[in-house]
């Protein structure tokens, strides 16, 4: 009897893990692949204790979704409801779905966690139209590194199962999709947005931002009628614009200056003056600030929205991945600042659990897109607001209007208070993932093992290792080697275009030169899509843009030089 392996008229692709979650193009995400991975995810969560985030046959298990088509209806190339795939691999493991609809991604992680269960999230997050994918949790919260490995090996076994099944049997027919083309999902039901609503009335019940003008950039975010709502609620003035029926990936690590022009003109279009503008990516776990700044809107990044919420929320332990602004490294949250993380919210949530075992108490965290974290409760005027440990859009938003009306300045004022070093993010997009890894590749010392760091003081070579953060002279065997990978990066980052000398690489993720002049540039690449990204730091916001449009910069930019070089 025919296999449904032998049935299939299409290659199948695997569905990897990426700095978060499993994300592919939508052209590879039969219905079959996202049962598949679902599946093998469950057996392994019912095989855990409930105290390391396990599930049992029978629990409530939650799922929400973003505005992406492909989340929850049939689109061209007989692909997406992706939604009615979970829905029936949760019910084939043995769980009870239950639909929260559109909502935030950290609003269906909330409220699951306020529950004690599973959830999934059905979401492309800020990359392009033309992929999707989903985040799985358990019920203590979102998946780490380590859960990755034995995750694959569970989903490799149920994929040799399901694709061992005679063809006639089997729900899926030729095409990886569901054979009864099923459309209904379970009815929404509205307490995770109800929930995540609450949680921002209570915390901050007795405050208000009456006074304030807002625009809200709804584009098709999936909590862009939730933003004006919970902000209209806590009294200000809100005006939503821009709002989109066509999905529109806002990456708000990279933001350019198109987009700025868009918000620019949206702004100018209104014919007011307003205190900001806010917005999310497409999941709304990542927030977007933009204020005006004498007459021009300012962006500002997230690793410094971050700097600027900690310090309201008055944390004692800040975990930040090695992407983050180095403002933080010499302002006041520097002795709270614990060792930088991998660039993606499990390595963040790693290190705030960390934190918390070493005993601090107000432990936050946050990434270099804005998302913002929290690995314990946290007391404020004499409210607590519950730990959420994922990235959270909404916290940031309200914290820095709240920060700005307590310090009576406006919310550039309030930014010109942090470090004068200055950021930005950039990104070259369809920039295959395999030449990513060579270039990463080509100036790392691969053959030094467990370094972190290389510093060039000199003719003084140290290299710094991960173990007890030992540091020691580069020996002789190796010296050439890390000249060799310094002189390549030089020949890229010149004094022609304003580069110092590189005094430290880093190599936490990606590469990372530091230079004597103050630059920083940080190459890395996309976790969960074919990018290549750089991060600037600078002592001028100019000077950050200025590394950033150099390195994405076409046909010969700092980026597609490095490539050439391997």
């Amino acid at each position: 009897m025919a296999s449904l392996e032998s049935q299939l008229a299409y290659e199948p692709q695997v569905l990897k893990f990426g700095t978060s979650g499993r994300r592919g193009l939508i052209i590879h995400l039969t219905q079959l692949e996202i049962y598949t991975n679902v599946t093998g995810e469950l057996r392994y969560l019912q095989a855990l204790p409930p105290s390391q985030g396990g599930v049992r046959k029978g629990d409530d298990f939650y799922y929400a979704y973003d505005l992406r088509p492909s989340s929850i209806n049939y689109v061209e190339n007989n692909r997406g409801g992706l939604c009615q795939a979970v829905e029936k691999a949760l019910k084939d493991a043995g769980m009870n779905p239950i639909n929260l609809g559109a909502i935030p991604t950290p609003a269906l992680t909330y409220y699951a966690l306020q529950k004690g269960k599973g959830s999934i999230m059905v979401t492309g997050s800020h990359i392009p139209f033309d992929r999707n994918g989903y985040k799985l949790n358990t019920s203590l919260g979102e998946l780490l590194k380590k859960d990755e490995q034995p995750i694959n090996e569970s989903v490799a076994v149920a994929r040799k199962e399901l694709l061992a099944q005679p063809f006639a049997e089997s729900l899926f027919d030729n095409q990886g999709m569901l054979k009864s083309r099923e459309t209904a999902l379970e009815p929404v039901i509205d307490d995770g947005k109800t929930a995540y609503f609450q949680r921002y009335i209570d915390f901050f019940k007795g405050e208000t931002l009456q006074g304030f003008k807002l625009l809200v950039y709804q584009h098709s975010a999936v909590g862009r009628d939730f933003i004006v709502e919970l902000f209209k609620a806590l009294g200000a003035d809100v005006l939503p614009i821009g709002r989109s029926d066509t999905f529109v990936p806002i990456d708000t690590e990279a933001i350019d200056q198109a987009q700025l022009d868009t918000l620019q003109a949206l702004y100018d279009g209104t014919g007011q003056s307003f205190d900001a503008i806010l917005s999310t990516d497409g999941d709304s776990d990542r927030p977007l600030l933009v204020a005006p700044d004498n007459g021009k809107l300012r962006f500002f990044s997230g690793d410094l929205l971050g700097m600027v919420v900690a310090e309201f929320l008055g944390s004692d332990a800040v975990v930040v991945p090695i992407s983050t602004n180095d403002a933080i490294d010499i302002g006041p949250l520097a002795n709270f600042t614990e060792p930088k993380t991998k660039i993606g919210s499990p390595y963040v949530i790693a290190g705030m659990q960390n934190s918390v075992a070493k005993g601090r108490s107000r432990v936050l965290g946050w990434e270099a897109n804005g998302g913002f974290l929290t690995g314990s409760d946290i007391e404020y005027d004499g409210k607590v607001l519950p730990a959420l440990p994922t990235r959270d859009a909404v916290l940031p938003l309200l914290s820095v209007l709240f920060a700005s009306r307590k310090q009576n300045v406006s919310i550039p004022a309030l930014f010109n208070k942090l470090p004068a070093r200055f950021s930005r993010a950039a990104v070259i997009r369809n920039f295959p993932r395999a030449n990513s890894l060579k270039i990463v590749a080509r100036f790392s010392p691969t053959e030094i093992k467990g370094i972190y760091e290389l510093s060039y003081e000199g003719d003084k070579r140290t290299n710094r290792f991960v173990d007890g953060d030992k540091v020691a002279e580069v020996d002789s065997a190796h010296t050439k080697a890390v000249d060799d990978i310094r002189a390549g990066l030089q020949s890229v980052f010149t004094s022609e275009r304003g580069f110092g000398s590189i005094i430290r690489l880093n190599y936490t993720d990606g590469v990372r030169a530091i230079f004597d002049n103050g630059d920083v540039a940080h190459i890395r690449p996309s976790g969960n899509a074919d990018e290549l990204r750089i991060y600037s730091v600078a002592n001028s916001q100019a000077r950050a843009d200025e590394i950033c449009d150099l390195g994405i910069q076409e046909p010969n930019g700092l980026l597609r030089q490095l490539a050439k070089l391997v």
